[in-house]
């Protein structure tokens, strides 16, 4: 899939347009896009294609794309949903690399619309051409002039170029965002809407964005993935090329994972599984629109911080206060000044608070010097790698503005690799003439220390991409018979996996249980084998605790008439024997199949924490230890793990190894794969390593 990426370009940079139902009205759908190319400029050849007129908007019409002088890269097909099959014909008979289908009424509509949009899609593939749509607001690329939508959005401003890309299943919240960045002052350099996704979906495109060398970050929106592979290897790419995805992710709640599926036909997959592949690929999913465009715009200019120490200064106590709050909330270290620096500031100004947050007071409003030697002081000395500075509405006042704008451009002279922000209070021209020398500004403070945070975030995901080796190793698929998999079975197929059990014996049809449980040793656990019982303990069909060879033996004969009792139907292998094993820290590990990701390990500390708490993280396989150390980390109970209340620290290194080699065993296997349990799990203290003292596979021939 991945090298049909390179198809995308007649589509998102081409050379020559045809409008196929273009119209002489600029303000209607199919006047739009001629209005917008001619507005801007494109220097390609534009082709109407209207056999009704001669000249559309001044330019020479064609009867039919048959008609062109020449084959168009893209063809905009701006015709009613009845008529959009024809125009894909022609489009294909003429060769044309790409389409882009504008009008609604197909898959999202009813079954006729679908069916209507699998054969408009069978067209395109079967000539080679690549569609985007239908039901899409299309694309757009403001450095070259290319207006291949018809979004009322650009209604008498165009877009400026910049370094933020916009890849959207939704047409109208694309559109919506562009305007609101345009609003900020944020450049856009790349737009995409993908709709019902019949041939491009999301993933192509975000795909095709982060390779774009003018991009550096991309707000993106989906409902739903459709193309794991295509999707994960965006995300991967944007790590290893320090591009920011700001992703809103719609779909949380089950109201709204099931408007996802009837709007777009995508599956919405698991919301805690979405959160998990972000973390691992270090993308930062925006909560809202606002933090969206705060975290893409503070991501635009491609500039990182070393570390999380911020510096903050303020002319008012409470402020700073509320301030550090919300620094410490974001990640950030709101490291005090150096002892040195305290006291020469404490020097200058008795009465100040030099520590951090830096307050100068009220007394600085009319001390140009002192601000600027306090400023300049945090910046020289401090060490910090972020300085925020709190003024309300003191840059938009007529006796302080031109003072502090001053100040602020004497003191950050003293350091360059600071990242300088501010939260102010003042009309647009003002904060975008800050913005333009370099400041973040927010008026929101919570929002500003919210988007330091990210960059924070974004740091040490492209930190983590640069250190790695390469991928996990890539383990080799299984034979994984037919049907169901007792325990004994899947556990001598995870151990080839180098996933560690503890000895077992299996006591077939007439052997004595008491011997073979001595061969074990006392005490030990006995179980039901049987492929057909997955759940062993909800018909009785385990006992622990086994004292010696005679409470084998009567125990041994229970299990076996319960399960005969509840489950007469189930093919019965005999009993399996194994030590009893205590001690450690209880875990459980698993793998599913996720409907957007596939296989997916899931982790979290067992009992009560799984049960009860839910205290589980996720993440798409295959990963490798270093991710998986991540992950084991993310859970609220890791400080379990750590060691509480006197008990020594788990073998986390051990942990990660088991959660790694789990993981690629199900990437190898995922086609056979239904599910996998581990549980329980022990990790014994550091050292020790960790044991499985119970697996369950689940094929996709075994399951309904």
């Amino acid at each position: 899939m991945l090298e049909r990426i390179d198809t995308l370009a007649p589509l998102l940079a081409p050379n020559s347009v045809a409008l196929i139902g273009a119209s002489d009205d600029p303000q209607r759908i199919g006047g739009r896009p001629l209005r917008y190319l001619r507005e801007a400029g494109f220097a390609g050849a534009v082709f109407p294609v209207n056999p009704r007129r001669d000249t559309v908007q001044g330019l020479r019409s064609y009867a039919s794309v048959a008609d062109l002088p020449e084959t168009p890269d893209v063809a905009i097909l701006a015709v009613p949903a009845a008529g959009t099959l024809e125009a894909v014909r022609a489009c294909a008979a003429r060769k044309v690399k790409a389409a882009i289908v504008f009008s609604a009424g197909f898959a999202e509509a009813d079954e006729a619309g679908r069916a209507l949009q699998e054969e408009m899609t069978g067209i395109a593939r079967e000539s080679g051409m690549r569609l985007l749509g239908p039901n899409c607001l299309g694309v757009f690329s403001p450095a070259t002039g290319w207006y291949g939508t018809f979004s009322a959005m650009l209604d008498g401003t165009l877009m400026q170029p910049g370094p933020v890309g916009i890849v959207s299943q939704s047409g109208a919240y694309g559109s919506h965002i562009a305007h609101l960045a345009r609003q900020r002052g944020m450049g856009i350099g790349k737009f995409i809407t993908t709709g019902n996704e019949c041939d491009i979906d999301v993933a192509e495109a975000l795909r095709w964005t982060v390779e774009q060398p003018d991009i550096n970050v991309v707000m993106a929106y989906a409902e739903g993935i459709r193309n794991r592979d295509v999707f994960l290897d965006a995300l991967d790419l944007a790590q290893k090329r320090k591009k920011a995805i700001v992703f809103m992710k719609v779909g949380r709640s089950e109201v709204g994972a099931h408007a996802v599926s009837s709007h777009t036909a995508a599956l919405a997959g698991s919301d805690a599984v979405f959160d998990a592949v972000f973390r691992q690929y270090g993308v930062w999913r925006a909560r809202t629109t606002n933090e969206q465009l705060d975290v893409a715009q503070a991501c635009a200019r491609g500039v990182y911080p070393k570390s999380n120490k911020i510096g903050i200064f303020t002319l008012s106590g409470g402020f700073g206060i509320q301030m550090a709050d919300d620094a410490e909330a974001a990640g950030l270290d709101v490291a005090p000044m150096p002892e040195q620096a305290q006291r020469e500031l404490k020097a200058l100004l008795p009465y100040a608070s030099p520590r951090n947050p830096v307050d100068a007071t009220a007394q600085a409003l009319t001390d140009l010097p002192l601000m600027t030697s306090y400023v300049a002081a945090m910046l020289e000395k401090g060490g910090y790698d972020f300085f925020t500075g709190i003024f309300g509405s003191g840059p938009a006042s007529p006796t302080f503005a031109d003072r502090l704008r001053e100040m602020l451009e004497t003191a950050s002279r003293t350091s360059v690799s600071t990242i300088m922000s501010l939260t102010m209070s003042a009309p647009r021209e003002i904060v975008r003439s800050y913005e333009a020398d370099g400041f973040i500004v927010n008026e929101d403070g919570t929002a500003l220390m919210t988007a330091l945070g990210a960059l924070v975030h974004f740091r040490k995901s492209f930190d983590r991409a640069e250190a790695k080796k390469g991928g996990p190793e890539v383990a080799s698929p299984v034979d994984l018979r037919a049907g169901p998999l007792g325990e004994h079975q899947a556990k001598k197929i995870l151990s080839a996996a180098g996933i560690r059990f503890p000895a077992e014996a299996l006591a077939g049809p007439g052997d004595d249980v008491g011997a073979v449980a001595a061969t074990i040793g006392f005490p030990c656990v006995i179980k039901v084998a049987s492929p057909d019982i997955a759940h062993k303990t909800e018909i009785g069909g385990v006992a622990i605790g086994i004292a010696n060879e005679a409470e084998a033996r009567k125990e041994g004969a229970a299990i076996l008439a319960r399960a005969a009792e509840h489950r007469p139907d189930a093919r019965i292998d005999g009993l399996l024997i194994s030590p009893m094993i205590s001690g450690g820290v209880e875990v459980i590990a698993g793998v599913s199949m996720d409907p957007s990701f596939g296989p997916v390990v899931m982790f979290g500390l067992g009992g009560i924490f799984v049960e009860v708490l839910k205290d589980v993280t996720f993440r798409a396989a295959p990963f490798d230890i270093a991710e998986a150390h991540r992950m084991i980390r993310e859970i609220r109970g890791y400080p379990m793990l750590e060691g509480v209340r006197g008990a020594p620290p788990a073998d986390i290194d051990a942990l990660a190894d088991l959660l790694s080699a789990l993981s690629r065993f199900a990437a190898a296997n995922e086609r056979s794969l239904d599910s996998i349990d581990l549980n329980p799990v022990r990790v014994f203290e550091a050292g020790k390593g960790v044991v499985a003292l119970d697996a369950l596979i689940v094929t996709r021939s075994s399951t309904p």
